[in-house]
């Protein structure tokens, strides 16, 4: 023979037909069971990872990768960190800018961040410029104090490209107390960024009209980069606040957003942990069919151990004949599940011209299908702990199999 006895026979086991027809049905259902739960989890997980790298993109294209700003005060040296940045191999573009909360009055009231960006340069950095829905975004030009809103701030407000507001930003110190700095502005053009953060609460002015306003002179907040790899965002801006030698602020896009992204990663996690219990289910029934399985093969049992089979032989050909329901299972939960993962917009497309339905409107969720990303880590992940639970599965059959009296087992044959 050119495998092991207890390999042999376990296969044998697999392949052969059963005298009890419920013991073939319940370990179909353990491999079903695993198969759906495994393909549930690659599907779900997906879906889960598309729209973290949904959100994570609409809210990078729309600010900065990195930021490096004053500790204290306006940074005056914007230029030189701009010329430093623009130097750095791994800096795509870098903008200054100027930043300010703000209470914007029309016919209605609502509070909003101001920033004050060039527009020449802020291309550089995001690509608000693109989302424009009415107006252009170079109308913001220096003196002429106009305004770009968020679509929904817009709205919130009551005003329309062309309409005026009245922006109140910092309070300043006058001989006759504090007085706030008010301004008015001329809506020129409105931004749809698909995310609420943005398109509710940013309004953008030209960088020197809010410097006037606020007295800054030449000074800034701080500059922004973009980077090739916006994994790179901390080591760059740290090294970029080092070369400029003064106590600078250093801020990157998983810092800035920390709470969301580990909200996203708790629910991700905890949506496994849930979907996990199919698979738990199908390791279950595995159990079930073989501890009838072994319940049923007591004479085979008895024969083999008489022949001269150790019981850890027995307990292997039982771990093998389970294991390899368990790798089925798995194996075609694997395939399914990234058969439909891939094919899950066609699906949905497919559903929606049935029913006649619109299940992800693009009003709610500023997107047009159902995002996925399918990861070579994940799938890995979810194969390997299906194969786990179904060796455990096996362990508890497979002893008591070994433990098998002959002499008992034989008595009624």
């Amino acid at each position: 023979m050119f495998r092991p006895l207890s390999a042999s026979i376990g296969l044998r086991y697999l392949r052969a037909k059963r005298r009890n027809g419920f013991i073939s049905f319940i370990s179909l259902a353990s491999i079903l069971g695993i198969a759906i739960g495994v393909a549930a989890l690659i599907t779900t997980l997906a879906v889960m990872t598309g729209f973290q790298r949904e959100i994570r993109d609409r809210l990078l294209q729309m600010s900065a990768h990195a930021t490096v700003s004053a500790d204290s005060g306006a940074m005056e040296n914007w230029r030189y960190a701009v010329d430093i940045a623009g130097r750095d191999a791994r800096v795509a573009g870098a903008a200054p800018y100027v930043q300010s909360e703000a209470l914007i009055a029309g016919p209605n009231r609502q509070p909003a961040l101001l920033q004050g960006v060039l527009p020449e340069q802020e291309k550089n950095v995001s690509v608000i410029a693109e989302r424009m829905v009415e107006g252009a975004f170079d109308s913001l030009e220096a003196g002429s104090f106009n305004i770009i809103l968020g679509r929904e701030l817009a709205l919130w407000l009551g005003v329309r490209v062309g309409d005026r507001v009245v922006v109140t930003t910092d309070f300043q110190t006058t001989p006759m107390g504090a007085v706030p700095q008010l301004k008015r502005y001329t809506v020129s053009g409105l931004f749809e960024a698909g995310h609420q953060q943005f398109d509710r609460n940013l309004a953008l002015v030209n960088m020197a009209d809010l410097q006037r306003v606020q007295r800054l002179g030449e000074g800034v907040t701080g500059v922004r980069l973009r980077l090739h790899d916006m994994n790179q965002a901390w080591n760059v801006a740290r090294d970029l606040a080092i070369a400029l030698q003064g106590p600078y602020r250093v801020s990157d896009w998983s810092r800035e957003n920390a709470n969301m992204f580990r909200a996203l990663r708790l629910e991700k996690t905890m949506i496994a942990i849930l979907l996990s219990l199919i698979i738990a289910m199908g390791a279950f029934n595995l159990v079930s069919s073989q501890v009838m399985l072994v319940t049923d093969k007591q004479a085979d049992i008895a024969i083999m151990r008489t022949l001269g089979m150790p019981p850890g032989g027995i307990l292997r050909v039982f771990i093998v004949q389970g294991t390899l329901i368990g790798v089925i299972g798995t194996v075609l939960g694997v395939v399914g599940g990234v058969l439909l993962t891939l094919n899950l917009e066609h699906i949905l497309r497919a559903i929606e011209a049935a029913f006649d339905v619109v299940l992800i409107p693009p009003d709610v969720y500023y997107i047009t299908g159902l995002p996925t990303e399918l990861r070579a880590d994940d799938v890995t992940i979810i194969a390997l702990v299906a194969l786990a639970m179904a060796f455990l599965a096996t362990i508890y059959p497979a002893w008591r199999a070994s433990r098998t009296a002959p002499a008992e087992a034989l008595r009624y044959e």
